[in-house]
């Protein structure tokens, strides 16, 4: 058997591995998408009149969904961050690295699975959206389809992240604490209230952060608004994280073996 095939072979072995076990163990999967729903429903039903600015509830759904969508991602993928540092910390990936399969297979099966699962999310907070109003009329097949390869690539660069948190944390608690930036960022970006409307001295943080220009393109994508330039800003903070996330975390798993306790 090639190499390729061997890999393909083991990688797809990891990923039944992980999808079974959030079949098996969904309490974890399922509060982590209880927050961005939480979070919709409040902002829409208590807050919505009053932040909508005189637009009306719909409007502000609107407004409100795209950058949901992406804290879903976020929120999902620290899962992932906990699942790693539980295999590594129990011995797991420990065993598996006595056994005749391919290396990268490991942490594959674990990214490949994690970006299901954050698709999966986006799915379901969407239909929550679409229930409580949101309409996307204006967007073509094509920009559907952008806004759905966005989404896998955001996904794809947040859990390369994840995956390298779990890497550097001893336990499944430490890492969840480590990977909550990835839930706390969108709090601090565009998806409930326009930068221009921040205090000065916090706009800048609200502006130059990954959520913002992948929340801004998502609405340019599904409700046509302007792009601009935070197409490319979003496609690059991607890229980058994504890079950097795959060399962090090959450089952790190859250096850092653990044993069961």
């Amino acid at each position: 058997m090639s190499t390729l095939s061997l890999a393909v072979r083991d990688s797809t072995t990891m990923l039944r591995r992980n999808l079974l076990h959030a079949r098996r163990y969904p309490s974890l999967t399922l509060n982590l998408l209880l927050t961005p729903v939480m979070l919709l429903l409040l902002f829409v039903y208590i807050f919505g009149d009053a932040m909508s600015g005189g637009a009306g509830r719909s409007a502000y759904i609107a407004y409100l969904v795209p950058g949901i969508l992406l804290m879903t991602i976020g929120s999902t993928t620290i899962g992932t961050a906990v699942s790693v540092a539980t295999d590594m910390s129990e011995g797991v990936i420990a065993r598996f690295r006595t056994m005749a399969i391919h290396r990268g297979s490991i942490l594959i099966g674990h990214v490949v699975g994690s970006v299901l699962k954050s698709i999966a999310g986006v799915v379901l907070v969407g239909a929550v959206g679409v229930a409580i109003g949101f309409r996307s009329t204006d967007a073509t097949l094509l920009e559907w389809l952008a806004a759905f390869g966005l989404l896998v690539l955001f996904a794809l660069a947040l859990t390369w992240i994840a995956v390298g948190m779990g890497l550097v944390s001893p336990n499944a608690e430490a890492a969840g604490n480590n990977a909550m930036p990835l839930i706390l960022l969108p709090l601090l970006s565009s998806a409930f209230v326009p930068p221009q409307s921040m205090p000065g001295w916090f706009r800048p943080i609200a502006e130059y952060q990954p959520f913002t220009p992948a929340i801004e393109t998502l609405r340019g994508l599904l409700l046509g608004t302007g792009i601009g330039h935070n197409g490319w800003l979003a496609v690059s903070w991607c890229v980058a994280l994504a890079v950097l996330g795959y060399f962090w975390s090959a450089a952790k798993f190859d250096s850092t073996p653990r044993r069961a306790s």
